[in-house]
């Protein structure tokens, strides 16, 4: 008899309120009683790591883990040595020091976050207030991003996606992206600066959670300019558990088929 687990994978922090947030979206995903979830890290979280995860949904018998990377794109490199140390991929596109887990259960990856429209909705939720004539507004959605080849377009492919939706939910004038890596919001600010210059920045942040790069990083780059900026990250929100349900559900119906 098949029987499931969840195994939802998260990067992992130093930080335990950063972990607090994780783990209370994950405690908030309304399951059947009968299928488990763990919340599991890729690093710095001790006894919370995957293959801490894979040991303790197996144990509870379960023979199908449905995986859900909770990563904000594709086009992470982590994403990439995850799916290769669970047996996703036959081999990493890049080097890693991940290795291949120790695992009996069949494994379902999900997608990351991407551009979903319930990702678009909660950003909107949270920028919402920093907004007082759209219309004569430029949404900028920040990123991490990367300087890999491939991962980096999968980056911009996602980010440019996700701000169209969220000048639609908004009404925005207009919507752009950047990323911190490689770095291109100094770039992409003096661009619209000189093309529009009546208009305001909205700037939002694409990370899961608060933390250096929404509190340090992003402030740093932007400064010399004029923005609107509050560093609301995605989490916390209840439409993240939202977002993991409708994972797990299509992987459910797909194994079922």
């Amino acid at each position: 008899m098949n029987t499931y687990g969840v195994l939802v994978i998260s990067h992992g922090s130093r930080d335990e309120d950063w972990v607090k947030l994780v783990d209370e979206a994950v405690s908030a995903v309304v399951m059947p009683a009968e299928i488990p979830i763990f919340s599991s890290y890729l690093e710095l979280v001790e006894g919370r790591l995957i293959q801490d995860g894979i040991y303790s949904l197996e144990a509870q018998g379960v023979t199908n883990i449905i995986v859900v990377p909770l990563f904000v794109s594709s086009g992470s490199t982590h994403i990439d040595e995850i799916s290769y140390a669970l047996g996703v991929i036959p081999e990493p596109t890049l080097e890693t020091d991940l290795e291949q887990f120790d695992i009996k259960a069949n494994i379902y990856f999900t997608t990351p976050i991407d551009d979903d429209p319930v990702i678009a909705e909660i950003i909107y939720k949270k920028i919402e207030e920093l907004s007082d004539s759209p219309k004569q507004e430029i949404l900028l959605l920040v990123g991490h991003g990367s300087v890999e080849k491939g991962f980096h377009l999968k980056w911009r492919k996602g980010l440019e996606q996700l701000a169209g939706r969220l000048k639609a939910l908004g009404g925005y004038g207009e919507a752009d992206v950047a990323m911190l890596l490689p770095d291109q919001v100094h770039r992409k600010m003096n661009w619209w600066a000189k093309h529009k210059p009546a208009y305001k920045v909205v700037v939002a942040p694409l990370f899961l959670s608060e933390g250096y790069f929404t509190t340090k990083v992003i402030p740093s780059r932007m400064e010399g300019f004029e923005y609107r900026y509050n560093g609301r990250a995605l989490l916390p929100s209840p439409l993240i558990s939202k977002w993991i349900e409708k994972q797990i559900a299509s992987q459910i119906t797909t194994a079922n088929r």
